[in-house]
């Protein structure tokens, strides 16, 4: 049953004292069992009883108004078995037994709100970390402003340790954030010019300038603020459960009270039961765990709209995710640069990049990127222009440039053929290059994949989810082998929004389904699943709001993480609900006939509420069964590593491309000196850096992942790698005695490049995804 949407004045006022009046009723409680205990030990019995009747008569009035607040609720049960064993305590003048009753009542509550009040402190810290004042530029003065007075375009400055109070970009030099609050992460980030800035994170550093790129509304921080004003305002599923459960044990305490009063022939062993049978720790243990849950998510930069969420995602069996931005980075990326033969492919990337420079294309940010990366020298064009639907065409050194979907003559050249063939196969956008009218080379972009997507999915399956199906509004060829890579059950490609909503929908038909998505046209998709996830970092404000869990860091790893969670705390909430109930049921069948008396069963039945309380704050904690810790200094080679293979990566289409030039000519003296430059590369670069992994870091990680054998297929890659290295060689050598690379020659050394190129590209892959994903993204060296 649902809560009225107007509580009763009553109920508001109950809310409004309850900070003070649960100490103060544990204070009055606790001291009257005192002062009666102490009366009866100096033998003024008249005393002690009446001590112990104030106590009990104390405890009734807010039992009577806790049993109409879950009777207003929905709620039977619990309440009225308190009501009735206070109340039949004194009754049958069981004076000590009502106190003991009053005290367990009192401590109850206390606990139960001091547990709450614990498990959501992070929640609540989140609420109070929200900007409230901005410093905003008026000319050559600085006037401070309420943060809803802030407009895009102001300048601001944040000072040392401020939190930063609107989405913008840093304008001045750099800025040094402290993003813990947002992300969970603990390490610094530094952020320079033009770079974005969420609003929520702290200046780390010295103060810088911000220029404002939404308002305080449509900011970050304030999207996470109000969906954390709404994470449990709802009962989870698993919290009605619990009270149908009080439906039927309400019946069961009084059918065991009405037995006892036969049995024993007297009332005390009627309210015996009642005394064990209350409270009942039932609805004490479970919204401790579902709130515990919420608040260790909200620490690692998951906020759960609501306890239901989080109950949902703890029994899902279907996962659908949405592809680009959420399996994939979001951002194309150059994969691959193909030159004609007369041509260096370094020269086509420059000219390229320095047309772009003037484009706002995604495409074109992704080639100038890339190109800066390399370490290019870009020109600024001249004459620039862009056609929709063509590309760029401006002069760059002189010379006139075009880049994009260029018309290819009818009697194009071989390479191009190549470069065709090659983006059709890797599933790529193609952007061609020309000078002057002649075709230069080739790139192609794509698209690349979340290097924590693989992990996170065999977690996924790992942790009892099923069925895994990705929903995509892209073409079916890059669909299909995202999918194939990441071993998904099903794939719905060239997908509308509403066609997104209808697989969703059913998706959820046969299963509690999750949907995980990041831009606006999933937010409907989002809605009509069981569990809606937003990747909130990068995603769309319509996908974060129709989502009932946002992720606030932009890493897809972070999903296992709430799963796992979720599942943790339902399994204690179940868990502490089901052995409460068990444990109260045999103290009321011990008491049925006569073998515990109230003040006995009083006692009893405390420890069993603070016991099933203390296990569900279990929750609180992460359970260390399948975490991986790696040490800070196993983190620091591990990005050391990573940054070494990414420049390795950026080279490795030289060797790829020496083969394809020796199937084109083979015994020419080009050939040949390209043949040359891959031996150096391998042997000055690749090589060693394939060593050091072998001596330096894979040792370094045979303590996080369990010994030696988590490394031995690697090292075996290594080892091959090693032998084709050295084969190259000794073909390079056969070549330098005789000039030119020989005819018996040719088939085994592309066969050795070919095989060597794709051995590198798997070992790479398999690096990123098993070891390198394991450093944290955000961790300085």
């Amino acid at each position: 049953m649902s809560e009225p949407r107007s509580a009763p004045s009553w109920q508001n006022v109950a809310r409004r004292f309850r900070p003070w009046l649960e100490p103060t009723l544990l204070a009055v409680t606790t001291g009257a069992l005192l002062l009666g205990v102490i009366a009866w030990a100096v033998g003024a019995a008249s005393t002690a009883d009446a001590a112990w009747v104030v106590g009990t008569a104390v405890a009734i009035v807010p039992a009577l108004t806790w049993m109409a607040l879950a009777l207003w609720r929905g709620r039977t049960g619990v309440d009225l078995i308190a009501v009735l064993s206070l109340g039949g305590t004194l009754v049958v003048h069981e004076y000590l037994a009502g106190s003991l009753i009053a005290v367990m009542l009192a401590s109850g509550q206390a606990l139960d709100s001091a547990a709450q009040r614990r498990a959501s402190h992070d929640l609540r810290a989140l609420l109070e970390h929200a900007p409230r004042f901005a410093h905003r530029y008026a000319g050559d003065a600085l006037e401070t402003v309420v943060v809803d007075q802030v407009r895009v375009g102001d300048l601001l400055l944040v000072n040392p340790g401020e939190v930063v109070p609107v989405d913008g970009q840093v304008a001045s030099s750099a800025a040094v954030l402290d993003e813990s609050v947002l992300t969970g992460e603990s390490a610094h980030v530094e952020r320079t010019a033009g770079e974005p800035v969420r609003s929520g994170v702290v200046n780390a550093g010295s103060a810088f300038d911000l220029r404002a790129g939404a308002t305080a509304e449509e900011s970050t921080y304030t999207g996470i603020v109000r969906l954390a004003r709404e994470a449990g305002a709802e009962r989870a599923p698993v919290v009605r459960l619990a009270d149908r459960y009080a439906t039927w044990f309400l019946p069961l305490a009084l059918l065991l009270a009405g037995g006892a009063w036969l049995i024993t022939g007297s009332p005390v062993g009627a309210v015996a039961v009642l005394v064990v049978a209350t409270p009942c720790p039932l609805l004490l243990a479970v919204p401790v765990a579902i709130v515990s849950g919420m608040s260790r998510a909200s620490r690692i930069g998951v906020i759960i709209r609501d306890g239901a969420a989080l109950e949902n995602l703890g029994h899902a069996t279907t996962v659908i995710v949405d592809k680009t931005g959420t399996l994939t980075a979001g951002r194309p990326a150059v994969v691959d640069v193909i030159a004609a033969p007369t041509v260096d492919a370094s020269e086509v990337l420059r000219i390229a990049a320095s047309l772009d420079q003037a484009s706002p294309h995604v495409l074109a940010d992704a080639i100038v990127a890339h190109a800066r990366k390399q370490h290019l020298a870009l020109v600024p064009p001249r004459d620039a222009s862009e056609q929709p639907g063509r590309g760029m065409s401006g002069i760059v050194d002189g010379r006139r440039v075009e880049v994009g979907r260029l018309a290819l003559p009818e009697s194009r050249p071989r390479w191009a053929d190549v470069a065709l063939n090659r983006a059709m196969l890797d599933a790529t956008a193609i952007a061609w290059v020309s000078c002057e009218g002649e075709l230069q080379g080739a790139l192609l972009l794509r698209d690349p994949l979340r290097r924590d997507a693989p992990r996170t999915l065999r977690r996924l399956r790992n942790a009892g989810l099923h069925r895994l199906v990705m929903l995509t509004g892209d073409r079916a060829e890059p669909a299909r082998e995202v999918a194939t890579v990441l071993g998904l059950d099903w794939v719905h490609a060239e997908q509308t929004p509403e066609g997104k909503v209808a697989c969703v929908r059913a998706e959820s038909e046969t299963a509690t389904s999750v949907m995980v998505g990041d831009g606006v046209n999933d937010a409907p998709a989002l809605a009509a699943a069981t569990v809606g996830i937003a990747m909130g970092a990068r995603g769309s404000t319509a996908s974060s709001e129709a989502a009932d869990i946002v992720l606030t860091t932009d890493r897809l790893d972070r999903l296992a993480d709430a799963m796992s969670i979720a599942r943790r705390a339902r399994g204690i909430a179940v868990q502490s609900a089901a052995v409460g109930m068990g444990l109260s049921i045999i103290a009321m069948g011990v008491a049925a006939v006569g073998w515990l008396p109230p003040a006995a069963g009083a006692l009893l039945q405390e420890g069993i509420d603070v016991a099933v309380i203390a296990n569900a704050l279990r929750a609180l904690r992460g359970s260390r069964r399948g975490e991986l810790t790696v040490p800070h200094s196993t983190e620091d080679l591990l990005h050391r590593f990573d940054a070494e293979q990414e420049k390795l990566r950026e080279t490795l289409p030289l060797i790829r491309d020496t083969a394809d030039l020796l199937s084109q000519v083979p015994g020419s003296m080009k050939a040949l000196v390209a043949l040359r430059r891959t031996r150096d590369f391998l042997d000055q670069r690749l090589v060693p850096h394939e060593q050091a992994e072998e001596t330096q870091l894979y040792p370094a990680l045979a303590a996080p992942l369990g010994g030696s054998e988590a490394t031995a297929t690697m090292s075996r890659m290594h080892a091959e790698i090693d032998r084709l290295s050295r084969r190259i060689g000794t073909h390079l050598t056969l070549a330098e005695s005789c000039g030119r690379i020989g005819d018996d020659q040719i088939e085994d050394l592309l066969a050795t490049l070919y095989g060597l190129h794709a051995v590198l590209r798997l070992h790479f892959a398999q690096e990123e995804e098993t070891y390198f994903a394991l450093a944290d993204p955000d961790h300085n060296i």
